[in-house]
């Protein structure tokens, strides 16, 4: 993986997260390639908030994976800083090469970095793939989650 880089997503970037978010049965119903301007939208949003880091790993100059990490200080567990994974998608081509392990490494260091106590991420019940992965990172299904549709 030595040439491979973790850095920053830019905007000539969207294209290709939003891409990698469309490409599998959920992000089909969800995402919408065809539209860029909602993800360009919240490309501002995210860059003028110093806890939001979405990130891209880039094979040569190819986007290749992606995901999103949210530092968020909170009053529970004592005044704790946790942080929460989000959108992790890797390229098609990518998957099962340990992307997905280094990228996960590179949100737990940065959030070990950033003071974080917790690192935390939800998973569609469907990701059975997904959930067996994070398991093997050390990542236990301790909680439920809930969602509201607005």
């Amino acid at each position: 993986m030595g040439d491979l880089e973790i850095r920053p997503a830019t905007t000539d970037d969207v294209p290709a997260i939003v891409a990698m978010l469309a490409d599998d049965p959920l992000g089909t119903q969800r995402e919408s390639p065809d539209d860029l301007t909602p993800y360009l939208t919240a490309m501002e949003r995210l860059r003028a908030d110093p806890n939001q880091h979405l990130v891209v790993a880039v094979r040569g100059e190819r986007v290749v994976g992606t995901l999103q990490l949210t530092i968020v200080p909170g009053v529970s567990r004592r005044g704790a800083t946790r942080s929460v994974v989000e959108g992790v998608r890797i390229h098609a081509d990518e998957r099962g090469s340990g992307l997905g392990s280094l990228m996960m490494e590179w949100a737990i260091d940065t959030s070990r970095r950033e003071g974080c106590h917790l690192v935390q991420l939800t998973s569609d019940n469907t990701r059975t793939d997904a959930h067996r992965f994070y398991e093997r990172l050390g990542f236990t299904a301790s909680h439920v989650g809930f969602k509201l549709t607005l």
